[in-house]
């Protein structure tokens, strides 16, 4: 997917006037970058490829489910402000760097989105209130994840977890853990890139 494919992906299914509202953020992405470290260097170039359309993929995995989004580690925003662009619903960004909570704040109002957004500057064991969906991405094992998200989720969360090869070994090694009904889907952007859907997770006993 070239970079103007993945700009007429995002018209296609969602308008111009979302397009441009992530152009914005891509802008802001790549100014933001030149004074902290927000996405790997060799990904600058395919930005909306490997950055705004691998997270608004998501959207389609929710499957119009509704309610708040919890997004963890939402770093440099993706994919928690690509998540607010594209759907008018609550959306909680967690992430325990201040320099970049300090950049989600400000981009989320600079992209009048400020309304829908909320930014929490800790880790999200601080947090609590279920969500109705949770996304992570690239933040650490499913165990790992499940557990530090033990307080905001319940069975009836829907989690979203874009990986990487080790997709399914990171689910058979969960499962020794946490019940739970998991499916991988690959993703669109990265055939060596998978995606995890978890839901009805809960501890082992």
């Amino acid at each position: 997917m070239t970079e103007d494919q993945a700009r007429r992906w995002i018209i296609d299914r969602f308008g111009v006037s979302r397009e441009t509202r992530l152009a914005r953020l891509v802008e802001a992405v790549l100014q933001e970058s030149t004074r902290q470290n927000l996405i790997s260097p060799n990904t600058v170039g395919t930005i909306w490829e490997r950055h705004v359309v691998d997270s608004a993929q998501l959207l389609f995995l929710a499957g119009g489910r509704s309610g708040e989004w919890l997004d963890i580690g939402t770093g440099a925003g993706f994919p928690g402000l690509v998540i607010a662009c594209l759907r008018p619903e609550p959306i909680t960004l967690c992430e325990p760097r201040k320099r970049r909570t300090d950049f989600l704040a400000a981009t989320a109002d600079l992209l009048g989105i400020s309304e829908q957004v909320t930014v929490e500057s800790c880790k999200v064991e601080r947090l609590s209130g279920v969500r109705s969906i949770i996304s992570a991405r690239a933040v650490a094992s499913l165990d790992v994840l499940f557990a530090a998200g033990a307080a905001v989720s319940d069975r009836g969360t829907l989690w979203l977890l874009p990986k990487g090869r080790s997709a399914r070994e990171e689910v058979e090694a969960a499962r020794k853990t946490w019940h739970g009904s998991f499916h991988v889907e690959q993703s669109i952007t990265d055939p060596d890139s998978h995606i995890v859907i978890a839901t009805d997770v809960r501890r082992r006993r």
